[in-house]
């Protein structure tokens, strides 16, 4: 296991307060594999709050990812309903709290806004 994936995780109940915002509340469980091992992760979240533990106990929601994809996600090189998409990972369970984690993942280096870049668009024409 990476320290990246450790500080990932070790962040998640720190940052919950600004990603958290009127989501749902359940746990979810991370499964992250090298095709060898696997570590399970559980992610507890309510509304402006989670905590982070370790365990294979039964979850509301079942997500199954590698160790390598887990790390694109967490250095935004990859975005995680991408990898859903292109059957990278598998989930099992209620969406809406892997749509409420996913929030947790930093945008891919050099993305903006849009609206951002609509307001600048808008400045520079007045």
């Amino acid at each position: 296991m990476s320290e990246a994936i450790e500080q990932f995780f070790a962040a998640v109940p720190v940052r919950a307060p600004e990603v958290l915002h009127a989501s749902p509340s359940g746990t979810l469980r991370i499964d992250l594999s090298d095709g060898h091992r696997t570590e399970h992760w559980l992610v507890r979240m309510w509304w402006g709050g989670a905590e982070v533990s370790r365990g294979s106990e039964g979850a509301d929601a079942v997500w199954y990812c590698s160790f390598g994809l887990f790390e694109r996600l967490i250095t935004g090189r990859t975005q995680a309903l991408a990898a859903l998409f292109r059957n990278e990972s598998t989930y099992a369970g209620s969406v809406i709290l892997f749509l409420s984690f996913r929030r947790f993942f930093p945008a891919a280096p050099g993305t903006r806004d849009p609206r951002e870049v609509a307001r600048e668009q808008v400045r520079r024409a007045r």
